[in-house]
């Protein structure tokens, strides 16, 4: 291959690879308009993203484009607020396999950032005796620890996470059937009492 025909691959794949991040930097700044800077959430309703584990993340990503999963409409918390209110189903409709790993591999290699909010030290003592019963398994190290790719939750927000678990417990959102007969055998106050353990990790 003469020179001429390098530069000219080489000017291309550039080219490409410039289009390329150029795509993932915009839907980067989408994600951050909602969920906060490298995806750390400042809002009680939106979840923390950054350092959630990769598998966990992609697989979230994949679902929300195909519309398997509750997709409530939310407006941008910051960078341009007057930009229409949007859902998760609505950002990934149209972002493709790479995209959506990509998307998941940013944000996994960014620091988890720990939610400082309130939390009932007595409830969370009696959270912590539900975990370990019947969480610690597969969430394990008290729901941080995110080589178990089974999503990080000490320092998540709790309202997101209560929301989370309403969806959970009316069948809105799918669960694996480990995970369901666990839910399904907690009672109202266990539920409070784990949100309020997982929220005390800060």
């Amino acid at each position: 291959m003469n020179s001429f025909y390098r530069t000219a691959i080489s000017v291309a794949l550039g080219l490409f690879a410039s289009a390329a991040f150029a795509q993932d930097a915009a839907v980067i700044e989408t994600c951050n308009g909602c969920h906060g800077d490298d995806g750390v959430s400042q809002w009680s309703d939106v979840p923390t993203i950054a350092g959630m584990p990769e598998y966990v993340h992609s697989d979230a990503l994949f679902i929300y484009r195909d519309n398997e999963r509750p997709c409530s409409e939310s407006k941008f918390r910051q960078g341009d607020t007057s930009r229409p209110a949007t859902t998760m189903c609505e950002v990934v409709a149209d972002l493709d396999d790479a995209t959506l790993e990509d998307l998941a591999l940013y944000y996994f290699e960014l620091p988890f950032v720990a939610a400082q909010q309130e939390f009932d030290a007595g409830l969370a003592a009696a959270g912590q005796a539900v975990h370990e019963a019947s969480c610690d398994k597969c969430h394990s190290d008290g729901g941080s620890n995110p080589d178990d790719e089974a999503g990080i939750l000490a320092g998540q927000w709790m309202g997101y996470m209560k929301n989370s678990f309403a969806e959970y417990a009316s069948g809105d959102r799918e669960q694996p059937k480990q995970m369901k007969e666990k839910m399904d055998a907690l009672s109202e106050a266990d539920v409070t009492a784990l949100l309020h353990y997982y929220a005390s990790q800060q």
